[in-house]
């Protein structure tokens, strides 16, 4: 899959409220669309009929508003989109493209790929306005299917609303998810086995429908998964019974830690996309991942894998709950308290099994080689940055949000350089700390059996921790234990005057009952990195 940078473009529907009008608009380097809806109101549902029209004239080039519509002129179905966002005074919209005669039509835009459907997100509290398309940017480069995107400017019935972003939808299409057409009439054998797409979210928008999971989450709730492709007005009871009797499957092999085995979750599930996505969610620190806007997917023949990425507008410290302002800890171990939308179970289970562990280290140290290396994220954000440059002055003048706290800003800048220079440093520093904590996961074969010269017993205990020493083990020891977030939380010098030690520690005994990790160092390097599990 390739990676795709976005253009800046602008794109313009009609509010009472802006003082700027496309024909009095002039020109600009973008591409500039205009939707008029003839002066209806754009309900959340059903879409209602309007005309758009696009004029592009290539990257780079300059376009006025008395230029001719040359991208798309038409006719197009729209409705407000969104959940807790449509409390916004700057609406998002979903756009179905039609022919004159109203059914569907699939045209690019913009340079994207055919097909009938797209969204126009209107960012607001993300006043860089680029935090979804900075992971999808990211995300794409690292060889999967993400939602290809281009910022645009807005005028709604010839009055200005600020930048916006044109982005596919989520959808089975050869060029955007690219699974089996899975037709009313497959409902057994091969075909019955895909394609699906399900979403785990809040049953608003396009969901609803849909099943719980056998399992409880940390809130002890149970995650809800929707029908999202075959629609789930449209998905027979076949093909309902057989996807989730599947993801049943996945989450009973995690439930019983059975990784390997008959029915286990890597003959199921595709484990590399899921690392992937903890990658995504754990860089961004994204407060909504793994609990909303959580897709997945399966083809015909194939295992369940997560993705595509989507919704991470409150990601990158754009959150003032749940720790996301935070540059530290892991996100899918955060506490929700008693949201109805917790992260599922699975994650923890995970992170606990020693070689999921050294995937995902190995994984992240690969990609921070090259797709996600500092100066890469780095270039991105500029890169998009300065796309925006002239655009995002007549946005936040559209928008006066600079200096304001908007729901939920963790901060607040006097001037969009102060959010980006803020985002840049808040990615310095998530970084930094992930690289510690992803990098000193795993340390070698140590990690996957029991080292010869040390041995940790009982193990799992309840107080006392006791080690027995091969007889000829010399050199400078010490212990830790630490949690599988990576904080320490006992620890001393190893002086032992036997082969057989009780470690002694004042926090041992105090440390809550859970899983993990007993590392014994000698000379400075790892002898024994085990996990462990008190009662």
């Amino acid at each position: 899959m390739r990676s795709y940078l976005p253009f800046l473009f602008i794109l313009f529907f009609t509010s009472a409220a802006s003082a700027q009008s496309f024909s009095s608009f002039g020109s600009s380097n973008l591409p500039l669309v205009v939707v008029n809806t003839g002066g209806k109101t754009i309900p959340d549902d059903p879409k209602i009929e309007a005309d758009m029209g696009i004029i592009w004239n290539g990257p780079g080039e300059t376009n006025a508003s008395t230029d001719a519509f040359n991208d798309y002129n038409g006719k197009i179905g729209i409705e407000r989109r969104g959940s807790s966002s449509q409390g916004f005074p700057k609406k998002s919209y979903g756009l179905e493209l039609k022919n004159d005669i109203g059914e569907d039509l699939d045209a690019s835009l913009l340079g994207m790929p055919a097909e009938e459907d797209w969204i126009l997100y209107g960012p607001y509290s993300d006043k860089t306005l680029i935090r979804n398309v900075l992971i999808f940017t990211l995300d794409a480069a690292l060889g999967h299917y993400s939602p290809r995107c281009r910022f645009v400017e807005l005028f709604l019935n010839n009055q200005y609303q600020g930048v916006y972003v044109l982005m596919e939808k989520i959808k089975r299409d050869d060029l955007r998810l690219d699974l089996a057409k899975l037709n009313p009439d497959e409902l057994s054998g091969e075909d019955l086995t895909g394609g699906y797409i399900i979403k785990i979210d809040k049953n608003t928008g396009s969901g609803g429908s849909g099943w719980h999971s056998d399992y409880l989450n940390k809130a002890n709730r149970r995650t809800f998964f929707q029908y999202e492709v075959p629609k789930f007005d449209e998905i027979q009871p076949a093909q309902k019974n057989y996807i989730q009797d599947y993801i049943d499957l996945v989450e009973k092999a995690l439930n019983d830690n059975n990784f390997d085995g008959t029915n286990g979750f890597r003959q199921l599930a595709d484990e590399d996309s899921f690392i992937d996505y903890m990658i995504m969610n754990e860089l961004s620190k994204n407060v909504d991942g793994y609990r909303l806007s959580t897709f997945l997917h399966k083809d015909k023949n194939g295992k369940l894998k997560l993705g595509p990425i989507w919704d991470f507008n409150l990601a990158f410290g754009n959150a003032n709950y749940y720790n996301g302002e935070s540059t530290s800890g892991f996100q899918f171990e955060a506490s929700l308290g008693n949201d109805d939308w917790q992260n599922p179970f699975w994650w923890p289970i995970l992170f606990e099994d020693n070689t999921f562990r050294r995937k995902l280290k190995d994984r992240w140290s690969s990609l921070r080689e090259n797709q996600l290396s500092d100066q890469r994220i780095t270039t991105v954000v500029d890169s998009l940055t300065n796309l925006l440059n002239d655009a995002q002055d007549r946005n936040f003048q559209k928008w006066p949000v600079l200096s304001t706290w908007v729901w939920p800003n963790a901060y607040v800048g006097n001037s969009y350089s102060a959010e980006v220079s803020w985002l840049k440093s808040w990615i310095n520093n998530r970084l930094s700390w992930l690289d510690t904590n992803i990098g000193g996961l795993y340390v070698g074969t140590s990690d996957l059996a029991q080292n010869q010269e040390v041995q940790v017993f009982p193990n799992p205990f309840r107080n006392d921790l006791h080690l027995k020493l091969s007889p000829n083990l010399g050199g400078n020891l010490s212990w830790m234990i630490y949690t599988v977030q990576g904080t320490k939380v006992a620890g001393n010098i190893l002086q032992p005057e036997s082969d057989q030690v009780t470690l002694d520690d004042a926090g041992l005994r105090v440390i809550p009952p859970g899983v993990y990790f007993i590392r014994i160092m000698q000379d400075g390097q790892v002898l024994l990195n085990q996990k462990l599990v008190k009662q």
